[in-house]
């Protein structure tokens, strides 16, 4: 992803070989603080690129710095698989199609402050954001991917597909699990009118893991979930599972640091 957004953004991304070989240095140096495993915390890596030049003026940097910081953390949302309330964002757009908000870019947090502000101000955990051109289509939270499940005699993994959305590794997991595990996976525009058709919905990214969702306002309109339903605790369990090393990695996701 950094090498996909330094592209966009004109700068010289670090090569994959020193990109890897840096994130297990610095996990290497801060060991001592990796959380023990089922507690639901993490030693959360942060790799970032910044450009810098002696120049003013709007014209892309000739000089960048690589750095990444570690720190522990716990839960993104409360703790471990509990359910959070989300309220559809109608006044505020977090990203214009054609933009950059495929990118992890700092900017797209910044756009999200406002509303996702104002929404914990109502008691609300997040808000889920629609697509800027027509508001009909689900985007992504503040800071996850979105999901739905619907149930039936194979179970379906939903997941929006938009040029504003930022690709998560995460949710690029989840989709290839629920393949593993029979599940017709559909990576595809999503529209608002859909959400009553979804017996699970959950919330997906590197620091939120998978995290249920048991309710969704919009407007006059509530829609609930049963949360953490079957199919986000067998998915959760399966990630985790690999994550952690009790079930077998068959798709050489994971990288041990000595």
């Amino acid at each position: 992803r950094m090498q996909y957004g330094a592209k966009k953004f004109l700068m010289e991304a670090p090569p994959t070989h020193l990109f890897v070989d840096a994130v297990c240095e610095i996990v290497r140096r801060n060991r001592r603080f990796v959380p023990p495993t089922g507690t639901g915390a993490a030693l959360y890596v942060r790799p970032l690129l910044f450009g810098h030049s002696p120049l003013l003026g709007v014209r892309p940097a000739t000089e960048f710095t690589f750095c990444i910081f570690v720190t522990p953390v716990g839960p993104y949302f409360r703790s471990v698989l509990s359910p959070i309330r989300l309220r559809i964002e109608r006044e505020s757009h977090r990203a214009a199609p054609l933009g950059v908000g495929d990118v992890k870019a700092a900017g797209n947090y910044a756009a999200s402050m406002r509303s996702v502000g104002a929404a914990k101000h109502a008691g609300f955990d997040n808000v889920l954001y629609l697509d800027a051109r027509e508001s009909k289509y689900i985007d992504e939270t503040g800071a996850t991917n979105f999901f739905g499940i619907k149930s039936g005699d194979t179970h379906r993994y939903v997941t929006p597909r938009s040029n504003s959305i930022l690709a998560s590794i995460t949710n690029k997991s989840l989709m290839t699990i629920a393949d593993d595990l029979g599940f017709g996976v559909e990576h595809r525009p999503v529209a608002v009118d859909e959400l009553s058709s979804f017996d699970e919905v959950g919330a997906c990214g590197t620091a939120a893991v998978i995290t249920p969702i048991t309710e969704i306002v919009d407007g006059a309109t509530t829609y609930q979930y049963d949360a953490p339903g079957p199919v986000t605790r067998k998915l959760y369990d399966r990630l985790t599972g690999i994550q952690s090393g009790a079930i077998e990695d068959t798709h050489c996701w994971v990288h041990y640091v000595d």
